[in-house]
């Protein structure tokens, strides 16, 4: 085989790498036995490859390697050896091609099975980030609808066709207080119930109005709540809070009568 298309075509690089076929091999195992120039050339290949391999060698944590060493001692009594018939121990350019082959698939090999752990774990973390950004971006669009909503209403009772009514306790419950936010030009009624006592689960504040001595629901007020959305009803005479059972009441318990204010 020609010297110079044996430099030019890179084979001795390709032979150290084993990606020479067979008859190839053979030919250029044959030229380096015979050309000391080539041998030259090749011993110094086998010496950089050698440096690359391992200046650019990533060092897996032990763990990997203990793994990689146990499933290698586990499947060795399987494992078929060929005999090749070729150079024999002595000839050293065959041994260091071997031995730099070797360094590589070990190194790849460590290098690999240390990648795909970290790029597993990488992945799982991306995955809980992804879920962490979905639930904050859910937070905040429930935050942002609330405070529309809470400023709408605010706006709707800073409002100056607005009146402010103040419902106190009476003897059963003299410390109640409730504030009702009347709009007759838009027909609004708000209340804030902040000042209502906590009831039983079974209980709840219901507000009616008086229309020529009917009172007419306007809907449930539950407790220690800010600016409740209740039914306007017109030629109202007064405001009333009752406690009624839990889930509202057709007609008023009168006796059950803890507020109300003219209107």
């Amino acid at each position: 085989m020609d010297k110079k298309k044996i430099l030019e075509d890179g084979l001795l690089e390709q032979y150290l790498l084993g990606e020479l076929s067979d008859e190839q091999e053979i030919l250029i195992q044959k030229v380096l036995k015979e050309d000391a120039d080539l041998r030259s050339i090749f011993e110094g290949l086998e010496e950089e490859f050698e440096k690359i391999a391992f200046e650019n060698a990533i060092l897996p944590p032990d763990s990997v390697k203990k793994a990689l060493r146990k499933a290698i001692e586990t499947s060795g009594e399987n494992t078929k050896v060929r005999d090749i018939s070729g150079p024999k121990k002595n000839d050293t350019f065959n041994y260091g091609r071997l031995a730099v082959a070797a360094s590589f698939a070990a190194i790849f090999a460590l290098s690999s099975f240390w990648f795909y752990n970290r790029w597993q774990t990488a992945e799982d973390n991306l995955k809980a980030l992804q879920e962490q950004t979905i639930a904050l971006q859910d937070r905040l669009s429930n935050l942002e609808q609330t405070f529309e909503v809470t400023n709408e209403r605010y706006q709707t009772i800073n409002n100056r066709n607005v009146i402010p009514l103040l419902l106190k306790g009476n003897t059963i419950f003299p410390e109640s207080r409730a504030v009702a936010y009347v709009n007759h030009a838009t027909k609004i009624v708000m209340v804030n119930s902040q000042g209502l006592p906590p009831l039983e689960e079974d209980k709840t504040y219901q507000m009616w109005a008086d229309v020529d001595g009917v009172m007419i629901n306007m809907g449930l007020l539950p407790a220690d709540r800010d600016l409740i959305p209740l039914k306007y009803i017109d030629r109202a005479e007064s405001f009333n809070i009752t406690i009624e059972p839990a889930g509202g009441n057709d007609h008023p318990t009168v006796e059950n009568l803890i507020s109300n204010v003219l209107l």
